[in-house]
């Protein structure tokens, strides 16, 4: 492999045109394929399989206009007035009459008046707050007639309409919620009612200021650690290029296959970050051998993609693997979303080996400059001085079982929050103070009750085929609902046109993402066989809110699968790469330790409030159902990453003639400094995407960006040297019959090493020039 990566790394030095050209002119198709064509993403959580989405795919056969989205829109009066007010009425009556009249919506005052006609209404259907006492919500009037799915506050002055539409959000065009609420503004202009929508589902602002500044960060960083303008250009322009590729290719992929907004955000992610990352690997190490053994540019390239190079293949090897294991969930949402990631990450390791050595040879030897050659035969000529790492490592060698013991500590405390972890999709009472997501919500909330922001929708179907449902099993139906607690209101709103199905809305007392709105749920499906044995009606009940409670338990029931695949992934990798037994254990442990503290941590600061105000949020939220699958496969992958190149650079040291604890002290002095900046630049990058308003990209950041700091300095920085100090030489030992069986895949690039001195040799035997090993 390593000599394969010298090879093209030389190739790539000498002809820098032909690769450069080759990825721009993939860049140019990529584009030019996305300005056909139109982008295509969408926000669906469908999950298949569970109770909700199989009702709700039923809803769509038996009543299909009853099975579309639905999202809230508020109308609000200016302080002290109401929205029967004469000067407001007309106003109201307009913003209705729009709201119903936009492309995508459906009007569900025709919708029951042709109910009506085909089926006479049953005893159960009357207007929802029409027997309320005076001063509590009641029904919309507009005309004198009441606007289903609409209400009004007891003080008049707030209106709520549950504005369905033809197609699930998520199928609509990306405009079609804002038309909506762009038409009810226009409908109440210049009279200071205010129109404000509760979709929570939109498409997600790919960049933004807390992005950006990631980014600039990264450069920072770069700069720092390449102590060169133009060497730090060299990793932030490849991986610009390869997300640009790769997320261009998403887009138009997007129009053959269906893309959750996630899944570009995710690529996105990684794509800056491990693009970065690997890049800077293969560019610190070409400065290296420049500079520490006066090689020229060109050789130190090929050499550099040799060895470093053999460590980016491998690492980038673990994240996608550790992606596409996402696939054996079986859940079509995580699948997409792990295959682009993953896509991206190739791209990420193609780049760093092809297109990074070509942009090495574009700038030839001005990779170093003059002065940065001077300062390093300057510090090489003073008196030897302990660098940080070396003084870092010897502290742990001789504080070795005390470091273990540390880092178990302080990662197992991180980690208690988990044990109280709920998971859960946000609300709009996730979004911060001043979005319009949670001044809807707030609005609701207030006027008509937690309830009325996350609806239940109760599918009833006749037991017997085709048989319309007897009235009296509908008004029975409503009854047991209605007595349950935790039900603060039942109403029909809508039936098949043979009568064998009709959809019941039920308000809950409790919000969409609280506790005891699951518990209803639960106590509704476990009363269905009462219901179908008494009223002959089989009930079933869907939903965003059902969705996100179902989506919750079916990932959380994956999560212990999952983490079970990927230790047993990260042990047979890491055995074929180190060529060791105690390496993929003591690997593996580590990881654990990073990802519960991950876990815990994300729990206290979004479940909890831990630290919300420091980090520019207000509003608290279940800890979004699919990020701890999302998170371990991610962190997996990157902390296999540090761990490859950590403890390739021991291996290198063990197999060059050094053993003991000295293994570890050489390994930390070749590789921590750029594992060290590698991993301030890839949580500088998470980190920018804290401060995006999606309550869903928060967590995820937040995520990623504590994982790498907890891993990289935490875990590998500390927990990997104390634990390798302590096996010492048996570390690298594996039994004599597992050595046979193992291929020789030669991570450190010591057959390189000795093919290139035997080069060398012969040609000083035969007096062709000599390149310096």
């Amino acid at each position: 492999m390593s000599t394969l990566l010298y090879r093209i790394g030389k190739t790539a030095f000498r002809r820098p045109w032909f690769l450069v050209g080759g990825w721009l002119l993939v860049l140019a198709v990529v584009l030019t394929v996305l300005s056909a064509g139109t982008i295509r993403v969408s926000s669906e959580v469908r999950m298949d399989g569970t109770p909700a989405q199989e009702v709700l795919d039923e809803l769509a056969t038996r009543l299909p206009e009853a099975s579309g989205g639905q999202v809230s829109i508020v109308l609000q009066a200016p302080a002290g007035e109401r929205l029967d007010a004469p000067a407001n009425a007309a106003a109201v009556a307009a913003a209705v009459d729009a709201i119903f009249g936009a492309d995508h919506v459906l009007d569900p005052r025709k919708l029951l008046a042709a109910q009506a006609e085909a089926a006479p209404p049953t005893g159960a259907q009357t207007a929802p707050g029409a027997d309320q006492p005076e001063g509590a919500p009641g029904p919309l009037l507009v005309g004198g007639q009441p606007v289903p799915g609409a209400m009004v506050s007891g003080d008049g002055r707030v209106a709520m309409l549950q504005v369905p539409f033809t197609d699930q959000i998520f199928e609509l065009p990306p405009e079609a919620v804002d038309d909506v609420a762009s038409a009810a503004e226009g409908a109440a202009a210049g009279t200071g009612i205010v129109v404000q929508s509760g979709a929570t589902l939109g498409i997600p602002d790919l960049l933004g200021t807390g992005e950006v500044l990631g980014i600039v960060v990264a450069a920072i960083v770069l700069v720092i650690s390449l102590g060169s303008l133009l060497a730090a250009g060299l990793p932030l322009l490849s991986a610009l290029i390869g997300v640009a590729i790769g997320v261009g290719g998403a887009f138009a992929l997007s129009n053959l296959i269906q893309m959750h907004s996630m899944s570009v955000v995710l690529a996105l992610m990684l794509g800056l970050a491990v693009g970065i990352d690997y890049a800077l690997f293969i560019v610190n190490r070409q400065r290296r051998l420049i500079l520490d053994q006066h090689l020229n540019a060109h050789e130190a390239a090929g050499r550099a993609v040799g060895t470093a190079g053999s460590a980016v293949f491998f690492a980038g090897l673990t994240v996608i693997i550790a992606l596409v294991a996402l696939v054996v969930v079986d859940i079509s949402l995580l699948t997409t979303m792990a295959l682009v990631a993953a896509a991206t990450v190739a791209l990420a390791v193609l780049i760093a080996l092809t297109l990074v050595p070509a942009l090495m040879g574009l700038l030839g030897e001005r990779i170093c400059s003059p002065g940065a050659r001077a300062r390093h035969d300057r510090r090489v000529d003073t008196p030897h001085h302990a660098t940080p790492a070396e003084r870092w490592g010897r502290l742990l060698i001789r504080h070795r079982y005390l470091a273990v013991g540390a880092v178990v500590a302080v990662t197992g405390v991180v980690a208690l929050p988990m044990a109280g972890m709920h998971l859960g999709l946000p609300s709009g009472q996730n979004y911060d103070a001043g979005t319009s997501q949670r001044q809807t919500y707030d609005a609701v909330a207030e006027s008509f009750g937690a309830g009325y922001n996350g609806p239940l929708l109760i599918v009833a179907t006749s037991t017997t085929p085709e048989a319309p449902i007897d009235p009296n099993g509908v008004a029975g139906l409503v009854g047991s609902l209605s007595g349950i607690d935790g039900v603060a209101a039942v109403s029909p709103s809508g039936a098949s046109a043979n009568g064998d199905t009709v959809v019941l809305t039920l308000i809950p007392t409790t919000g969409p993402t609280d506790q005891r709105t699951q518990d209803l749920v639960q106590e509704i499906r476990t009363g269905a066989p009462t219901y179908a044995e008494n009223l002959q009606v089989d009930v079933g009940v869907t939903g965003i809110t059902a969705m996100s409670i179902d989506i919750s338990e079916r990932l959380g029931e994956v999560l212990p699968l999952y983490l079970a695949v990927v230790a047993g992934l990260s042990l047979l990798v890491l055995l074929l790469v180190f060529r060791s037994i105690i390496v993929p254990i003591k690997a593996t442990v580590g990881f654990l330790l990073s990802i519960l503290a991950t876990f815990g941590a994300t729990t206290a600061v979004f479940q909890w409030g831990w630290f919300k105000d420091l980090l520019g949020f207000d509003a608290t939220t279940p800890v979004l159902s699919f990020l701890p699958i999302i998170v371990t496969g991610v962190l997996y992958g990157l902390a296999m990453d540090y761990e490859v190149f950590l403890v390739s650079s021991m291996r290198e040291s063990y197999v060059h003639g050094h053993h003991g604890t000295e293994t570890v002290v050489q390994g930390l002095q070749q590789a921590s400094r750029v594992v060290a900046a590698a991993a301030v630049i890839m949580t500088s990058v998470f980190a920018g995407f804290v401060f995006s308003h999606d309550p869903m990209i928060k967590q995820i950041g937040f995520a990623l960006s504590f994982g790498i700091l907890a891993d990289a300095f935490l875990v590998r920085m500390t927990l990997v040297p104390a634990v390798m100090a302590v096996f010492g030489d048996a570390a690298w030992k594996v039994p004599g019959w597992l050595d046979r069986m193992l291929p020789r895949l030669d991570i450190e690039g010591d057959r390189l090493i000795t093919s290139l001195r035997a080069q060398s040799q012969e040609d000083t035997d035969t007096g062709h020039p000599v390149t310096t090993p």
